[in-house]
């Protein structure tokens, strides 16, 4: 309700890394998690170029010439130099950092905020001991607390240990900015209905003694594929955004149960599209269903029999799915009936992108878990960015922006982008202000 259509999502138009120099070394690489070869994808036309890449020629094409230049930069740099998405954005700000003259001091932690006798920022402590001052005012951006299990658990009802929520956000945001922030006076909200932008995880076997965690958000619309929990029930439109999806989890949880759920699909679908970290053709399977992150049965009961799932609840879930999906439909929840549902589902699937029959076999399964992108509540803070104290008026000269900065949407996620889109608006707003620069809206996006 009160939703439109149209309009468009902004990304970053792919960069060459050699343009960084000597600076590339401090950019992270794409998450191997996520990316095949270490190599990002981009979002659209580029992601669908490899999901048919074994249907299409000029999709074969465009892949294989995508991870032959890939590898033959990894042999050559040590990386692929093809920055798209995330790496594109980080890559051209590192560059006007750059070229601002900006020194840029990795592995240096902020440890303490410095005031002076009025109470103004002065500067922070990082490091060892090294003293930075600050003229203009300090700015707290520091990616949230997804990694702090103490903020976790007094914030995120789902999670009463801290342990039990699997961010899929950078293991460094534990928190830091936020603390900082108390100790020169601010205030973390603490009453926004939902406090993290949630997300499906799946928890993926490592060599070392940390798991990774996938975040399920490309496959969960396409056709062939249902999501249930332990009952055989399903709970929610798998094709709606990630964050209302947990929320369905967790009101379909019974009191004191784990909020827990698996994600089915057949043998074509996974082949196609992956499930999770099992990646689709022609990658191998083997190696997922020895560890047993992917589960698999030659028939329903099978699945549900390596799953701990009700066989009948199972069977009858997959009966009434199928018979709608003969007509494109979904009684139960909907699927494909928005335009947020069938943007992200198979364009060419006819009548509903997002429905299809689930069979023949065999059948696949991934364990999912409660997890996030990253945390909504965050430092108290005015229209510029600045950090409010206990009585609400701003602390001078310091600011909060990113995942620090409370959620100007109040722990709601009516689209994607609603973290990265604000950090960017409020860190340039902070800059501005800090600075004694006026915003000007007609010269948005210049250099004042």
């Amino acid at each position: 309700e009160g939703s439109a259509g149209g309009g468009r999502s902004d990304s970053a138009a792919p960069v060459e890394g050699r343009r960084l120099g000597p600076r590339m070394a401090d950019l992270k690489p794409p998450l191997d998690l996520i990316a095949p070869f270490g190599m990002g994808i981009a979002a659209g036309a580029d992601l669908r170029h490899f999901f048919n890449a074994t249907r299409k020629l000029d999709a074969f094409r465009h892949v294989a010439g995508r991870v032959l230049r890939h590898l033959a930069q990894k042999l050559r740099h040590g990386r692929g130099l093809h920055l798209v998405a995330g790496n594109a954005l980080i890559a051209r700000l590192l560059a006007s950092a750059d070229d601002s003259g900006v020194r840029i001091l990795t592995g240096t932690p902020a440890r303490e905020i410095t005031r002076d006798a009025a109470g103004v920022v002065t500067g922070v402590v990082a490091g060892e001991d090294i003293r930075i001052a600050a003229r203009r005012g300090v700015v707290l951006a520091a990616g949230g607390f997804p990694h702090d299990p103490a903020r976790k658990a007094a914030l995120f009802p789902h999670a009463p240990t801290g342990e039990d929520h699997f961010s899929a956000a950078p293991r460094s945001n534990t928190g830091d900015g936020l603390r900082l922030g108390e100790t020169a006076g601010g205030r973390v909200r603490r009453d926004f209905p939902d406090a993290g932008a949630w997300a499906p995880v799946s928890i993926v076997p490592t060599a070392t003694s940390e798991a990774g965690h996938f975040p399920h958000l490309v496959e969960r619309a396409k056709p062939g594929l249902i999501m249930v929990r332990s009952d055989g029930q399903r709970f929610s439109n798998e094709a709606d955004s990630y964050h209302d999806l947990m929320q369905a989890l967790f009101r379909a949880t019974p009191r004191g149960a784990k909020p827990e759920c698996w994600m089915i699909a057949d043998h074509a679908f996974q082949r196609r599209y992956g499930l999770g970290r099992a990646r689709p053709r022609p990658f191998p399977l083997r190696h997922w269903l020895r560890n047993g992150y992917l589960k698999r049965g030659q028939t329903i009961a099978e699945l549900a029999q390596a799953c701990g799932i009700d066989p009948a609840g199972l069977a009858a879930t997959i009966t009434r799915v199928n018979a709608d999906a003969m007509t494109g439909q979904d009684s139960a929840f909907g699927r494909g009936s928005s335009p947020y549902n069938r943007i992200q589902g198979e364009a060419s699937h006819a009548p509903n992108p997002c429905v299809r029959p689930i069979g023949p076999g065999p059948f696949y399964a991934v364990r999912i878990v409660p997890g996030s992108l990253g945390t909504f509540a965050g430092l108290d803070t005015d229209c510029d960015a600045r950090v409010l104290g206990q009585d609400g008026a701003p602390i001078p000269g310091l600011y909060a922006v990113g995942n620090d900065m409370a959620s100007i949407m109040r722990g709601r996620y009516p689209a994607g982008g609603i973290t990265l889109g604000p950090a960017m608006t409020f860190g340039y707003i902070a800059a501005h202000h800090a600075a004694g620069v006026p915003l000007d809206n007609n010269r948005i996006g210049t250099n004042p």
